[in-house]
């Protein structure tokens, strides 16, 4: 993230805040299963293998559809110029969700849960950098080793404030989380449709000419 502008940082944070959201809703609504950590589908699919059958079929079946999610993303990004790709990413994250919350409103729940899937997988193509993700959304072990490693140069002063951009990733994602799990009580899988509207909006300011990206 260091690489990016400041305003980067903090779209960024938005995203990962967009993706605790959704992950909260799908780890209420399915009794323990994520929507956008894939590393914790891959332990329960795991130990599923051991005693639990279903709850492995559950949990490789959306990891699949997350891959899928970052293939559609990737597919489309490449499609792309490079300053396009990032509005045209979350707009298709949000259209994803959109689609999500009108399943969850007919009753289409499972269908409703692999659109989110779809989203968060496509959601981590956003952030590229010569055909590679930059920026890890959905997923924060990586980043809380990076905030470490930031932290023990922080007395060096050209590494000094290093560690912010990942704090705010982290922080983003843990407040969508937080705020996911409000709105789930309040309204179920209804809350989809907020995050429906907050990604369009990211959308939005994506498309702004200071968040190209060369």
């Amino acid at each position: 993230m260091t690489r990016y502008q400041r305003h980067h940082w903090l779209l960024a944070a938005a995203l990962a805040g967009l993706a605790g959201f959704v992950d909260a809703i799908g780890f209420l609504e399915t009794g323990g299963f994520f929507t956008a950590f894939m590393s914790g589908n891959s332990t329960r699919m795991a130990v599923g293998a051991v005693g639990d059958g279903s709850a492995a079929e559950i949990a490789a079946a959306m990891i699949a559809t997350f891959v899928a999610g970052v293939t559609l993303g990737a597919a489309l990004g490449n499609r792309c110029d490079a300053r396009r790709r990032l509005p045209i990413t979350v707009f298709l994250v949000a259209a994803l969700l959109a689609t999500a919350a009108g399943l969850a409103m007919a009753g289409f729940t499972v269908a409703a849960i692999g659109c989110t899937l779809l989203a968060m997988g496509a959601e981590n193509t956003a952030f590229q950098r010569e055909g590679q993700v930059s920026i890890g959304l959905t997923y924060m072990t990586g980043t809380l080793v990076k905030l470490g490693q930031a932290l023990a140069r922080v007395h060096v002063r050209e590494h000094r404030g290093e560690w912010l951009p990942y704090l705010l990733l982290w922080a983003g994602l843990v407040t969508g989380a937080l705020l996911g799990a409000l709105a789930f009580r309040h309204w179920g899988l209804n809350a989809l449709w907020v995050s429906a509207g907050l990604g369009l909006a990211l959308a939005g300011v994506a498309a702004l000419p200071r968040f190209a990206m060369e």
